[in-house]
């Protein structure tokens, strides 16, 4: 029986029959479906990731004409910190653009997050306008809400995730709230000072990792954002596939955030006034790549035909359908590329 090479969600190598992959496509797409309360794929869509996951060749791509453009979370740091390669950002920047050919880069600090940055933000204004001076393709400057730094001893409000568990669920919720305001406040204050030194956009990134506080945070943040600059782009990326219930009862424009899934946070996103989503498709670590994909297809396709605004799938460590890993397989990554783009409607990576 032939069998073919692919991937289980952690990246390991596996052999599996057609029979196997095309059952593992199925229920991938019933998981989501199920969860999300969506539509499945037709047959003749899954019968197409079935063909990009047994494709030859270690790299597939998309069809000409059907290619995308990417963004990413700090990128000028990945050759500096991840790499480690003694580099300044801004010329990461360039070489991001100039060798890799990157779409555009988003600059951040090392301490990815909006309330370490507001304190050296005067340090932080240099590296963009030096960026802006030398480069064609739009830079970002990026950070995460991180809602989680503005608790004790670090930060100003009790901790909720120590409140929760004594039972002291007003308590938890009102600090959560409090948080919030500190937030939304240093989002914008950064923002604006990016802007006066020519940022081309401002990336919130991996919005909603403490919870519906932090997810309500940034679109308050984006909000405020789009009124204040409005030539401003704002790229709106999530922290996962659904919004954790940290809180519980918080709303937006209406909606209550807790459990949202892509094709509803896309929504709430484009009221907040963001230019690009960047929804979130969690990987299994215990299911295959095929299981993986198909699951994550099924999301993105939903979202894609609800947005009126592009979206640009998060593919990376654990997430978008590619293996939890360290150094993502280029065989996995662009499969899961191929048929987000050709069959999810993605606008970006």
């Amino acid at each position: 029986m032939d069998k073919y090479f692919t991937r289980m969600g952690d990246g390991s190598g596996v052999y599996m029959s057609a029979e196997e992959i095309k059952e593992d496509i199925l229920q991938g797409v019933k998981d989501a479906a199920d969860r999300g309360k969506i539509p499945e794929l037709t047959a003749e869509e899954m019968d197409y990731i079935f063909e990009i996951v047994t494709m030859p060749g270690n790299i597939v791509g998309v069809e000409r004409g059907r290619e995308v453009v990417n963004t990413s979370d700090s990128g000028s740091c990945k050759m500096t910190y991840h790499a480690n390669i003694a580099m300044e950002r801004s010329t990461s920047v360039l070489v991001s653009e100039k060798v890799l050919g990157a779409d555009s880069v988003d600059i951040g600090n090392m301490d990815y997050s909006y309330k370490a940055v507001k304190q050296i933000v005067h340090n932080e204004t240099p590296v963009m306008e030096l960026a802006q001076l030398n480069t064609v393709m739009p830079v970002l400057y990026g950070s995460m809400p991180n809602l989680g730094l503005y608790t004790k001893p670090d930060g100003p409000v009790d901790n909720w995730s120590e409140l929760l568990p004594m039972a002291k669920i007003d308590e938890a919720r009102a600090a959560q709230e409090e948080a919030v305001e500190h937030a939304v406040r240093d989002m914008v204050f950064v923002a604006g000072e990016m802007y006066a030194a020519g940022a081309d956009g401002i990336n919130l990134d991996t919005c909603g990792a403490s919870g519906d506080a932090d997810y309500l945070a940034s679109l308050l943040a984006t909000e405020k954002i789009k009124e204040k600059y409005p030539n401003l782009g704002v790229e709106f990326g999530a922290a996962g596939e659904f919004v954790l219930g940290m809180h519980g009862k918080l709303e937006y424009e209406g909606t209550r955030i807790a459990g949202l899934y892509p094709h509803k946070q896309v929504k709430l996103a484009e009221k907040a006034g963001a230019n690009i989503f960047g929804p979130v498709v969690n990987t299994n670590t215990s299911k295959s790549f095929p299981w993986n994909l198909a699951r994550t297809v099924t999301f993105i396709k939903a979202c894609s035909e609800v947005a009126e605004i592009p979206l640009h799938i998060n593919v990376g460590m654990g997430v978008g359908g590619v293996p939890m890993t360290e150094i993502p397989p280029v065989d996995a990554v662009t499969r899961a590329d191929k048929a987000l783009i050709e069959i999810g409607k993605a606008d970006g990576l």
